[in-house]
C-alpha cells in the first residue's frame, strides 16, 4: 500500500470514476457517494497502517464493488420491493370516470324526482334509511311510528321507484 499521501492522491484521481462505478451498481447517486466515502475510509486506514498492496487502484475498486454489493443486499432485505412508475401507471384508478360521474348524477336526479312524488313521511323514511343509513328504530322514532311501519314505508318507496323506472311487470 502506498503512504497516506499517495493513497489520497490515488483516491482523488479516481474518485469520479469510482462514483460512476458504484452508481452503476447501486443505481442511486447518493448511495454511491456513501459507498465511495466508506471505501475511502477503509482504504485510508490500510494506508495509515502501512500495509503494502501491489495494485492500490485495483484494491480501491474492489472495496467499492464489495461495499456496493453489500449495500444492495442490505437494501433488498430491509426495504419493501420498489414498484416501478410504469407498473404504477398501468394500474387502474379507483376513481370513477367522468362519464360514470355524469351518468350516476343523472340517475340520482331521476331518483330524487321519483321520491318527490311520494308522501312526505315516506320520503323522510326513505332518505333516513337508504341515503343516511340510519337504523329503522331511529326512523320509526323520528316519524312516531312502529319499526314495522317504518320498514313498510321504506319498502313502499323502493317499490314505487322500481316500478316507475322499470315499468309494471306483465
Amino acid at each position: 500500500m502506498p503512504p497516506a499521501d499517495s493513497a489520497l492522491a490515488i483516491y482523488i484521481e479516481h474518485r469520479s470514476d469510482l462514483l460512476n462505478y458504484a452508481s452503476g451498481i447501486v443505481r442511486d447517486r447518493a448511495s454511491a457517494e456513501d459507498v465511495v466515502q466508506e471505501a475511502w475510509l477503509r482504504f485510508a486506514a490500510r494506508a495509515r497502517d502501512g500495509e503494502h498492496i501491489a495494485q492500490p487502484t485495483n484494491y480501491l475498486y474492489a472495496i467499492v464493488r464489495n461495499l456496493a454489493l453489500d449495500w444492495l443486499s442490505r437494501a433488498s432485505r430491509n426495504a419493501p420491493q420498489a414498484v416501478s412508475e410504469s407498473i404504477l401507471e398501468s394500474v387502474a384508478s379507483d376513481a370513477p370516470s367522468a362519464e360514470s360521474v355524469l351518468y350516476y348524477r343523472d340517475e340520482l336526479r331521476v331518483l330524487e324526482g321519483l321520491v318527490s312524488e311520494l308522501p312526505e313521511r315516506t320520503q323522510i323514511a326513505f332518505r333516513m334509511y337508504r341515503v343516511e343509513r340510519r337504523p329503522l328504530k331511529e326512523v320509526a322514532e323520528r316519524l312516531g311510528v312502529s319499526i314495522p311501519r317504518a320498514h313498510k314505508m321504506v319498502q313502499d318507496a323502493v317499490l314505487h321507484c322500481t316500478l316507475r323506472i322499470n315499468g309494471p311487470e306483465e
